[in-house]
């Protein structure tokens, strides 16, 4: 018994005495493999559209202001006052935006301004001869507001005018429709007139113009967008150092009253012939302009269908903008605000002097009611008045 438990002793010391190296180090369990964490997706920029308020009419009316914002951030903005434009901003070659229109800051100076900045023209752009004209045997007379004629529609065309506004946002695009009806008799212009324009800004930096109207007696009609584009930025400068190419090979030859003669007359070898790239400033002492002051001309764009073309393109070398316009309109009428002269005070404090802006405003011919050879801009009951333009932005 002894001699057992002696043995027993033994065996037990022997195995404690086995060096801890010589031992198996046991195996701790294997953990559970951690589950997969899914990154959250990056927010997606998407066009919007807000509204706040701009200002207060004398009347008590709100004017609200529309911001379209695209997915590269590009913006632009506009009140339901006149459907004005207020800014425009886009990215220059470094990235850097600048507001490229000209305006004001507050509703107050949209009051009172006469240059159309921005603005929504109509029920006719641009000029009717002799304040009238004649219609399935009427004659219509107008308020003449520019001399004997009619501008822009007259002394209270559609700049004046309080607009309904509907912002929408679509899949790469937001917009705004502005809605306004003018009735019978409204400056003189027959017929009540309900007119739509519909605003569009989209992630490709395009800025697209859609006007409709219907009418409920024969009347005319004749609708653009009279915005003053600087590329360089409000309070730049002036533009005449912008390349511009205008797809145009004639232009309508006007009289001393700034009404066409009716004819035809080709831009080649004259100072309005901008087929290839030339700066605006080239040519802006000739004679022939002296009497506008510069640039205030209809050219007849070239053209084989109704389909949009490109009608003009103006490059600015110093921040490398660049805007090219397409419209379905038989002219464009091309304006560097050759009456500005430093007196108007616009955004930011900025003074506008002469030629600190280009206009091109896609159009009709001046005077068509009263010339059967150019196209016509009679809307009858029962037709649409369609108008599609885009101001396409990029730089190079």
């Amino acid at each position: 018994m002894q001699s057992t438990r002696l043995r027993t002793l033994a065996l037990v010391l022997a195995i404690a005495a086995v060096p801890l190296a010589c031992r198996k180090p046991a195996t701790p369990p294997t953990p559970a493999p951690a589950a997969q964490q899914t990154p959250a997706p990056a927010p997606v920029a998407k066009a919007t559209a807000t509204r706040e308020p701009f200002g207060t009419m004398p009347d008590g009316t709100v004017i609200e202001s529309i911001t379209l914002t695209n997915a590269s951030g590009a913006t632009v903005k506009a009140i339901t006052y006149g459907g004005m434009i207020t800014s425009i901003k886009m990215a220059d070659r470094n990235g850097k935006f600048d507001d490229l229109v000209l305006g004001y800051d507050t509703l107050d100076g949209y009051l009172n301004d006469t240059s159309y900045f921005g603005a929504i023209v109509g029920r006719y752009a641009n000029r009717i001869g002799g304040a009238q004209f004649k219609l399935d045997g009427h004659t219509y007379k107008l308020a003449a507001n520019n001399g004997p004629n009619t501008l822009h529609g007259g002394i209270k065309g559609f700049n004046k005018a309080v607009w309904q506004a509907a912002p929408f946002e679509h899949e790469g695009s937001a917009g705004l429709v502005l809605m306004h009806t003018s009735p019978d008799g409204d400056e003189g212009f027959p017929g009540a007139l309900s007119v739509s324009v519909m605003y569009t800004l989209t992630d490709k930096n395009e800025l697209a113009i859609d006007y409709e109207a219907t009418t409920d007696k024969p009347t005319v009609v004749n609708l653009t967008q009279h915005t003053y584009f600087n590329l360089g930025g409000d309070g730049s400068g002036d533009v005449l150092a912008y390349n511009l190419t205008i797809n145009a090979d004639s232009y309508t030859p006007v009289d001393k009253n700034m009404i066409p003669t009716g004819k035809f007359a080709k831009v080649e070898g004259t100072p309005l012939d901008f087929r290839t790239s030339t700066p605006v400033g080239a040519h802006i002492g000739a004679d022939e302009l002296k009497p506008m002051r510069g640039y205030d001309h209809n050219f007849v764009i070239n053209r084989t269908d109704n389909n949009a073309v490109k009608a003009a393109r103006v490059e600015d070398p110093k921040s490398g903008r660049v805007m090219e316009v397409f419209t379905t309109e038989p002219g464009v009428q091309l304006y560097n605000a050759n009456h500005q002269d430093g007196s108007t005070v616009g955004k930011s404090g900025h003074h506008y002097g002469q030629y600190n802006a280009i206009c091109l405003e896609t159009e009709h011919y001046p005077d068509s009611p009263n010339k059967p050879s150019f196209p016509t801009t009679t809307l009858r009951p029962g037709e649409t008045y369609k108008s599609h333009t885009v101001y396409a932005f990029s730089v190079q």
